[in-house]
């Protein structure tokens, strides 16, 4: 693994504000990775990192740490609706009052005036900055109560999908999108204002239940996604793991000059002696190697507790990054490190495999 200093540089549009200077990426890379020292260092790291799975397959079946740890968390699952909710409903209630939308970097002003040059015959009358305004504040309430909670999370759903083609920036808040889905699949879970009427509505003799406006939608509804509702690790850590990869890659590897600004206004190759470009290389491939092994459901929950070390070095170490935009990664992550794997990952087939091999022979 990559040294922990090198974690540092993140979401680097949040703290610089500026475009990307001219030059060659590929050329930066090879500038880096060809010094003597900096190739000692990535070697030193990739060895590490090599080093830190095979102790990883070793603690596996060694270690009873890890399945108290597994058993433990699995008695939080029912809990990971709420965390979801309470991830990107906050961000998404705080940007409707902030006037950004999902990411700092893209301004509900600039979205509205992007949509109305657009349909300008269809959306004038209705979309403008308040409406955009109050659709996030409604869904981030809603969610943060979970109230109409699958409704609520298809709405922002909605306005992720639909704008991104028009504002590439939201990719930076690549997140949502994943979270949102995954509350949509579960619902609102618990507590949870849609359990607390669904309660009293199924109760006998309540008034609520004889005047109750939803009716048997909840239950069918309920019914129709609960075969889908095991391969929600897998969303979430395909979701978790695709951010990584495009912030490493394109806010880092392929945006040096930004990345260097952010080592340069932090002064951090103070901090860690070494080639600011060595900073920004690190901090690229650590954000890429985390995100595969996401994506392949490999150490699944070592990635993400990685993850949240990169999130939280991150908030402590650039003190003008802004908090909330960070919300919803620390709840995704925390999520993924809940619920582990799930299916189609490597992490299940070798589970399935070690379990395999510990059944008796038939005789």
């Amino acid at each position: 693994m990559l040294p922990l200093a090198w974690l540092i540089p993140a979401h680097v549009d949040y703290v610089t504000g500026v475009p990307d200077r001219a030059g060659s990426a590929i050329g930066f890379i090879l500038r880096v990775v060809t010094d003597p020292v900096n190739a000692a260092l990535l070697i030193a790291g990739a060895i590490g990192g090599a080093a830190a799975l095979v102790a990883g397959a070793y603690a596996r079946r060694r270690v009873p740490d890890l399945s108290v740890l597994a058993d433990t968390l699995a008695d939080y699952r029912d809990l990971v609706p709420w965390m979801l909710r309470l991830s990107v409903g906050l961000p998404t209630l705080g940007a409707g009052f902030a006037g950004y939308y999902f990411t700092p970097v893209v301004t509900i002003d600039a979205v509205s005036q992007t949509l109305t040059a657009l349909y300008p015959s269809l959306l004038d009358p209705l979309v403008g900055t308040p409406v955009i305004r109050l659709a996030f504040i409604g869904v981030g309430f809603a969610l943060l109560t979970g109230f109409l909670t699958r409704a609520s999370a298809l709405l922002g759903f909605a306005l992720w999908v639909t704008v991104v083609p028009a504002e590439p920036a939201l990719l930076l808040a690549g997140e949502y999108p994943f979270v949102y889905a995954a509350i949509a699949l579960v619902g609102g879970g618990r507590p949870s204002a849609d359990e607390m009427f669904a309660r009293v509505a199924k109760t006998p003799g309540t008034l609520y239940g004889r005047i109750d406006p939803l009716g048997e939608l909840p239950s069918r509804t309920r019914e129709f996604l609960t075969p889908y509702q095991p391969f929600l690790p897998t969303l979430l850590r395909v979701g978790l793991g695709a951010t990584f990869i495009f912030l490493g890659a394109t806010q880092k590897l392929f945006s040096p000059a930004r990345a260097l600004l952010v080592v340069e206004k932090y002064n951090l190759d103070a901090l860690l002696p070494v080639d600011p470009g060595m900073w920004v290389v690190g901090a690229g491939l650590t954000e890429v190697a985390i995100g595969l092994l996401l994506i392949a459901g490999l150490y699944t929950r070592g990635a993400a507790a990685v993850a949240f070390l990169v999130l939280t070095t991150t908030l402590f170490g650039l003190p003008d990054d802004p908090v909330l935009a960070h919300v919803s990664m620390f709840g995704l992550t925390s999520a993924v490190f809940t619920l582990g794997a799930g299916p189609y990952s490597l992490d299940q087939l070798f589970e399935a495999a070690e379990v395999s091999e510990s059944e008796p022979a038939p005789s």
